[in-house]
């Protein structure tokens, strides 16, 4: 249910055209605690705190991962020469002003899949990523890459710099899948454009170790509040969706 309501308001604001995309600063998840998950998989929660709100973020993956930073330890999303550096960092960019929080990270090692969930619906999310040798992710939602370490004069991230780009998969039946992929040892951000309240994606192979945050530019209230539809417009939005379809198959 919850992924088909991100699908709906994620529509929702694309047929509008009035999702807010200009640079912004980005409220990034605060990790806390540990594994919460008492078999070999792991889970484990954040939160998000907005101009307004506080999120609650809940991350799973049944194979397990690497390991989990919420409260000290690397700061593995510095450059690689100049610290914490904003101007030319792998993280920011022109719709991304600052860079991941503190030292928070999870990090992966095993092929498989794995979701975020939010407490309530977030707008355009970003998703920072640390080393991804030798890996790839598979989102079930399409996706920009707004920076990547080492191109356009951004720095090298913490382990070096690569290449990043996307791929486009048709699964079967119509189902698409987006990857990002890379050479070399890519650090870089990636962005959602429009409403979500959970975010799934596939690690393609086993890779010690790749990591990753998430952040967002606001909940979909802050950022898109005259553009989601209350509840009895979701259900005309669907009446009229059904009407379109039957037209087309009545032809």
């Amino acid at each position: 249910m919850k992924y088909k309501l991100s699908r709906v308001l994620s529509t929702f604001v694309l047929i509008t055209g009035c999702a807010n995309v200009g640079a912004a600063e980005i409220f990034w998840t605060d990790w806390l605690g540990s594994d919460t998950d008492p078999s070999t998989g792991f889970e484990s929660s954040g939160t998000i705190t907005t101009n307004t709100s506080v999120i609650n973020v809940t991350y799973t993956n049944a194979n397990g991962i690497s390991f989990y930073q919420s409260s000290g330890g690397t700061d593995y999303w510095q450059n690689a020469r100049s610290g914490r550096n904003a101007a030319n960092s792998p993280y920011t960019s022109a719709e991304v002003d600052n860079i991941p929080t503190g030292t928070d990270i999870i990090a992966l090692r095993y092929a498989g899949n794995q979701t975020l969930v939010f407490s309530e619906a977030i707008a355009n999310p970003v998703f920072s990523y640390v080393s991804l040798n030798g890996n790839g992710y598979a989102f079930d939602q399409d996706f920009d890459i707004l920076s990547v370490g080492g191109v356009d004069g951004n720095s090298s991230g913490y382990w070096g710099s690569g290449t990043s780009f996307k791929e486009t998969v048709d699964v079967g039946n119509g189902v698409l899948e987006y990857r990002l992929l890379g050479t070399g040892e890519p650090h870089g951000t990636l962005q959602f454009k429009g409403a979500f309240d959970t975010v799934t994606w596939r690690s393609l192979s086993n890779e010690n170790w790749n990591g990753f945050t998430v952040g967002v530019v606001g909940t979909a209230a802050e950022v898109f509040p005259n553009d989601i539809p209350a509840p009895g417009v979701l259900l005309l939005m669907g009446l009229g969706f059904a009407g379109v379809r039957l037209a087309r198959k009545t032809k």
